[in-house]
Protein backbone atom coordinates (compact mmCIF):
# COMPACT_ATOMS: atom_id res chain seq x y z
CA UNK A 1 0.00 0.00 0.00
CA UNK A 2 1.31 3.38 -0.95
CA UNK A 3 1.12 6.54 1.22
CA UNK A 4 -1.58 8.24 -0.83
CA UNK A 5 -3.72 5.10 -0.59
CA UNK A 6 -3.14 5.14 3.17
CA UNK A 7 -4.44 8.73 3.38
CA UNK A 8 -7.47 7.86 1.26
CA UNK A 9 -8.43 4.92 3.48
CA UNK A 10 -7.63 6.67 6.77
CA UNK A 11 -11.24 7.73 7.51
CA UNK A 12 -12.58 4.27 6.60
CA UNK A 13 -9.99 2.70 8.91
CA UNK A 14 -10.96 4.89 11.84
CA UNK A 15 -14.66 4.23 11.20
CA UNK A 16 -14.05 0.45 10.93
CA UNK A 17 -15.40 0.26 7.39
CA UNK A 18 -12.45 -1.67 5.84
CA UNK A 19 -12.57 -5.38 5.16
CA UNK A 20 -10.18 -7.81 6.78
CA UNK A 21 -7.63 -7.76 3.95
CA UNK A 22 -7.69 -3.98 3.61
CA UNK A 23 -7.45 -3.53 7.39
CA UNK A 24 -4.39 -5.81 7.44
CA UNK A 25 -2.65 -3.90 4.63
CA UNK A 26 -3.45 -0.54 6.28
CA UNK A 27 -1.94 -1.67 9.59
CA UNK A 28 1.19 -3.05 7.92
CA UNK A 29 1.79 0.24 6.08
CA UNK A 30 1.30 2.27 9.27
CA UNK A 31 3.91 0.11 11.01
CA UNK A 32 6.44 0.39 8.15
CA UNK A 33 6.03 4.12 7.24
CA UNK A 34 6.89 6.51 10.09
CA UNK A 35 5.22 9.48 8.31
CA UNK A 36 1.90 7.69 7.94
CA UNK A 37 2.24 6.42 11.51
CA UNK A 38 2.56 9.98 12.85
CA UNK A 39 -0.33 11.08 10.64
CA UNK A 40 -2.55 8.37 12.08
CA UNK A 41 -1.65 9.44 15.65
CA UNK A 42 -2.38 13.11 14.98
CA UNK A 43 -5.75 12.32 13.46
CA UNK A 44 -6.72 10.15 16.45
CA UNK A 45 -5.70 12.87 18.95
CA UNK A 46 -7.63 15.50 17.00
CA UNK A 47 -10.77 13.36 17.00
CA UNK A 48 -10.50 12.83 20.78
CA UNK A 49 -10.01 16.57 21.41
CA UNK A 50 -12.97 17.49 19.23
CA UNK A 51 -15.16 14.94 21.00
CA UNK A 52 -14.24 16.36 24.43
CA UNK A 53 -14.74 20.03 23.49
CA UNK A 54 -18.14 21.76 23.49
CA UNK A 55 -19.82 22.89 20.32
CA UNK A 56 -19.35 26.63 19.66
CA UNK A 57 -22.43 28.77 20.07
CA UNK A 58 -23.97 30.07 16.91
CA UNK A 59 -23.55 33.82 16.48
CA UNK A 60 -26.58 36.09 16.49
CA UNK A 61 -25.73 37.36 13.06
CA UNK A 62 -25.61 33.86 11.59
CA UNK A 63 -28.97 32.94 13.07
CA UNK A 64 -30.47 36.23 11.93
CA UNK A 65 -29.22 35.77 8.38
CA UNK A 66 -30.54 32.23 8.26
CA UNK A 67 -33.99 33.31 9.49
CA UNK A 68 -34.00 36.28 7.12
CA UNK A 69 -33.39 33.96 4.18
CA UNK A 70 -35.86 31.31 5.30
CA UNK A 71 -38.73 33.31 6.91
CA UNK A 72 -38.30 36.98 5.94
CA UNK A 73 -41.80 37.89 7.23
CA UNK A 74 -40.51 37.70 10.82
CA UNK A 75 -38.12 40.62 10.33
CA UNK A 76 -39.01 44.13 11.55
CA UNK A 77 -38.28 47.51 9.98
CA UNK A 78 -36.07 50.29 11.35
CA UNK A 79 -39.13 52.35 12.32
CA UNK A 80 -40.51 49.48 14.42
CA UNK A 81 -37.05 49.00 15.91
CA UNK A 82 -36.94 52.63 17.11
CA UNK A 83 -40.54 52.44 18.31
CA UNK A 84 -39.78 49.53 20.65
CA UNK A 85 -36.36 50.81 21.76
CA UNK A 86 -37.61 52.29 25.04
CA UNK A 87 -39.57 49.13 25.89
CA UNK A 88 -36.48 47.05 25.16
CA UNK A 89 -34.32 49.11 27.51
CA UNK A 90 -36.99 48.91 30.23
CA UNK A 91 -37.38 45.14 29.77
CA UNK A 92 -41.04 45.24 28.74
CA UNK A 93 -40.79 43.46 25.38
CA UNK A 94 -42.43 40.06 24.94
CA UNK A 95 -40.26 37.10 23.98
CA UNK A 96 -41.22 36.85 20.25
CA UNK A 97 -40.83 40.57 19.67
CA UNK A 98 -37.65 40.60 21.76
CA UNK A 99 -35.91 38.03 19.51
CA UNK A 100 -37.07 39.79 16.35
CA UNK A 101 -35.76 43.09 17.75
CA UNK A 102 -32.35 41.55 18.53
CA UNK A 103 -32.11 39.94 15.09
CA UNK A 104 -32.75 43.31 13.44
CA UNK A 105 -30.10 44.91 15.67
CA UNK A 106 -27.60 42.25 14.55
CA UNK A 107 -28.31 42.69 10.83
CA UNK A 108 -28.98 46.45 10.43
CA UNK A 109 -25.79 48.52 10.61
CA UNK A 110 -27.63 51.80 11.23
CA UNK A 111 -29.64 50.37 14.15
CA UNK A 112 -26.96 48.23 15.81
CA UNK A 113 -25.27 51.21 17.53
CA UNK A 114 -28.51 52.97 18.47
CA UNK A 115 -29.19 51.17 21.81
CA UNK A 116 -25.67 51.87 23.05
CA UNK A 117 -25.92 55.54 22.13
CA UNK A 118 -29.24 55.87 23.93
CA UNK A 119 -27.89 54.21 27.09
CA UNK A 120 -24.85 56.49 27.13
CA UNK A 121 -27.07 59.54 26.61
CA UNK A 122 -29.27 58.56 29.56
CA UNK A 123 -26.21 58.10 31.76
CA UNK A 124 -24.87 61.50 30.72
CA UNK A 125 -28.23 63.13 31.54
CA UNK A 126 -28.20 61.66 35.04
CA UNK A 127 -24.61 62.81 35.54
CA UNK A 128 -25.30 66.37 34.40
CA UNK A 129 -28.48 66.51 36.46
CA UNK A 130 -26.50 66.22 39.70
CA UNK A 131 -24.17 69.09 38.76
CA UNK A 132 -25.54 72.64 39.04
CA UNK A 133 -24.80 74.58 35.89
CA UNK A 134 -24.19 78.34 36.07
CA UNK A 135 -26.99 80.54 34.78
CA UNK A 136 -25.92 82.28 31.57
CA UNK A 137 -25.77 86.04 31.66
CA UNK A 138 -28.89 87.81 30.45
CA UNK A 139 -31.27 84.87 30.89
CA UNK A 140 -33.28 86.54 33.67
CA UNK A 141 -33.68 89.74 31.66
CA UNK A 142 -34.87 87.83 28.60
CA UNK A 143 -37.36 85.85 30.70
CA UNK A 144 -38.78 89.05 32.24
CA UNK A 145 -38.96 90.70 28.85
CA UNK A 146 -40.83 87.71 27.38
CA UNK A 147 -43.28 87.34 30.28
CA UNK A 148 -44.10 90.81 31.66
CA UNK A 149 -42.60 92.96 28.91
CA UNK A 150 -40.24 94.77 31.28
CA UNK A 151 -36.68 94.02 32.22
CA UNK A 152 -36.98 95.51 35.72
CA UNK A 153 -38.97 93.30 38.12
CA UNK A 154 -42.04 94.87 39.71
CA UNK A 155 -44.01 93.98 42.80
CA UNK A 156 -47.22 92.22 41.88
CA UNK A 157 -49.96 92.24 44.50
CA UNK A 158 -52.91 89.93 44.53
CA UNK A 159 -56.42 91.40 44.10
CA UNK A 160 -58.16 92.81 47.15
CA UNK A 161 -60.75 90.02 47.18
CA UNK A 162 -58.04 87.35 47.22
CA UNK A 163 -56.17 89.09 50.02
CA UNK A 164 -59.40 89.46 52.03
CA UNK A 165 -60.23 85.77 51.60
CA UNK A 166 -56.72 84.83 52.67
CA UNK A 167 -56.96 87.05 55.76
CA UNK A 168 -60.33 85.56 56.73
CA UNK A 169 -58.98 82.07 56.25
CA UNK A 170 -56.02 82.82 58.51
CA UNK A 171 -58.33 84.31 61.16
CA UNK A 172 -60.94 81.55 61.08
CA UNK A 173 -58.66 78.54 60.78
CA UNK A 174 -57.68 78.53 64.49
CA UNK A 175 -61.36 78.83 65.45
CA UNK A 176 -62.78 76.11 63.25
CA UNK A 177 -59.79 73.82 63.61
CA UNK A 178 -60.39 70.28 64.93
CA UNK A 179 -59.01 71.35 68.35
CA UNK A 180 -62.13 73.43 68.99
CA UNK A 181 -64.31 70.32 68.95
CA UNK A 182 -62.23 68.58 71.61
CA UNK A 183 -62.11 71.67 73.85
CA UNK A 184 -65.86 72.23 73.53
CA UNK A 185 -66.54 68.59 74.34
CA UNK A 186 -64.39 68.78 77.46
CA UNK A 187 -66.19 71.94 78.60
CA UNK A 188 -69.63 70.40 78.08
CA UNK A 189 -68.65 67.24 79.95
CA UNK A 190 -67.20 69.21 82.86
CA UNK A 191 -70.31 71.43 83.09
CA UNK A 192 -72.58 68.37 82.96
CA UNK A 193 -70.63 66.65 85.74
CA UNK A 194 -70.50 69.74 87.95
CA UNK A 195 -74.21 70.55 87.55
CA UNK A 196 -75.17 66.98 88.47
CA UNK A 197 -72.75 66.45 91.34
CA UNK A 198 -71.77 69.82 92.84
CA UNK A 199 -74.62 72.19 91.97
CA UNK A 200 -77.45 72.47 94.50
CA UNK A 201 -80.25 73.11 91.99
CA UNK A 202 -78.75 71.67 88.79
CA UNK A 203 -77.80 75.05 87.30
CA UNK A 204 -74.53 76.86 86.74
CA UNK A 205 -75.42 79.35 89.49
CA UNK A 206 -75.83 76.45 91.88
CA UNK A 207 -72.18 75.60 91.35
CA UNK A 208 -71.29 79.11 92.55
CA UNK A 209 -73.48 78.77 95.67
CA UNK A 210 -72.06 75.32 96.37
CA UNK A 211 -68.55 76.73 96.21
CA UNK A 212 -69.53 79.45 98.68
CA UNK A 213 -71.03 76.85 101.05
CA UNK A 214 -67.86 74.80 100.80
CA UNK A 215 -65.82 77.88 101.64
CA UNK A 216 -68.15 78.58 104.62
CA UNK A 217 -67.71 75.03 105.90
CA UNK A 218 -63.96 75.32 105.54
CA UNK A 219 -64.00 78.59 107.47
CA UNK A 220 -66.20 77.06 110.24
CA UNK A 221 -63.87 74.13 110.60
CA UNK A 222 -60.94 76.49 110.79
CA UNK A 223 -62.61 78.60 113.55
CA UNK A 224 -62.98 75.55 115.76
CA UNK A 225 -59.22 75.10 115.90
CA UNK A 226 -57.51 76.49 119.08
CA UNK A 227 -55.01 78.60 117.16
CA UNK A 228 -56.73 80.52 114.40
CA UNK A 229 -54.62 82.82 112.27
CA UNK A 230 -55.75 86.37 111.69
CA UNK A 231 -55.98 85.72 107.96
CA UNK A 232 -58.55 82.96 108.48
CA UNK A 233 -60.68 85.23 110.66
CA UNK A 234 -60.70 87.87 107.96
CA UNK A 235 -61.56 85.21 105.39
CA UNK A 236 -64.46 84.01 107.56
CA UNK A 237 -65.83 87.53 107.84
CA UNK A 238 -65.54 88.08 104.11
CA UNK A 239 -67.37 84.83 103.38
CA UNK A 240 -70.16 85.70 105.86
CA UNK A 241 -70.57 89.12 104.28
CA UNK A 242 -70.64 87.58 100.83
CA UNK A 243 -73.25 84.98 101.89
CA UNK A 244 -75.40 87.70 103.42
CA UNK A 245 -75.15 89.79 100.26
CA UNK A 246 -76.22 86.84 98.11
CA UNK A 247 -79.20 86.05 100.38
CA UNK A 248 -80.40 89.65 100.31
CA UNK A 249 -79.99 89.72 96.54
CA UNK A 250 -82.08 86.54 96.19
CA UNK A 251 -85.01 87.94 98.31
CA UNK A 252 -87.58 90.10 96.38
CA UNK A 253 -87.50 93.72 97.39
CA UNK A 254 -90.83 95.61 98.02
CA UNK A 255 -90.46 99.32 98.81
CA UNK A 256 -94.06 99.65 100.16
CA UNK A 257 -93.59 96.85 102.67
CA UNK A 258 -90.31 98.31 103.80
CA UNK A 259 -91.94 101.74 104.25
CA UNK A 260 -94.90 100.29 106.24
CA UNK A 261 -92.63 98.34 108.51
CA UNK A 262 -90.58 101.46 109.07
CA UNK A 263 -93.71 103.43 109.97
CA UNK A 264 -94.89 100.72 112.35
CA UNK A 265 -91.54 100.63 114.06
CA UNK A 266 -91.52 104.40 114.34
CA UNK A 267 -95.08 104.67 115.76
CA UNK A 268 -94.53 102.83 119.08
CA UNK A 269 -91.45 104.88 119.70
CA UNK A 270 -93.49 108.05 119.39
CA UNK A 271 -96.18 106.71 121.71
CA UNK A 272 -93.64 105.74 124.29
CA UNK A 273 -91.88 109.04 124.09
CA UNK A 274 -95.12 111.12 124.29
CA UNK A 275 -96.35 111.42 127.96
CA UNK A 276 -99.97 111.15 128.86
CA UNK A 277 -101.99 114.19 130.04
CA UNK A 278 -102.87 112.67 133.43
CA UNK A 279 -99.31 111.83 134.20
CA UNK A 280 -98.19 115.32 133.39
CA UNK A 281 -100.83 116.81 135.58
CA UNK A 282 -99.96 114.62 138.52
CA UNK A 283 -96.37 115.64 138.19
CA UNK A 284 -97.39 119.29 138.17
CA UNK A 285 -99.40 118.83 141.33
Amino acid sequence: MLCHEFEDRLIDYLDGALDVEGHKQFAEHAMRCPVCHDLLGEVKNTIVACSASEAPAASAGLEARILLKTIPETAITCAEFEEHLTDYLDGFLLAPLYHRWERHAALCKSCSELPGDVVRSIGACYTYKQDELPVPAGVEARILQSTIGNVLPQQVRAPFASRLVEWLRGALDPIVSPQLASVATMLLVSIFVLTNTVSTDGSVGGIYHASLQLAQQTADNATRSPALPEGMKKLEGSVNDLMGTDENADKPSNPNNNQNSANQNYAPQNQQSKPKNGESRQKNR
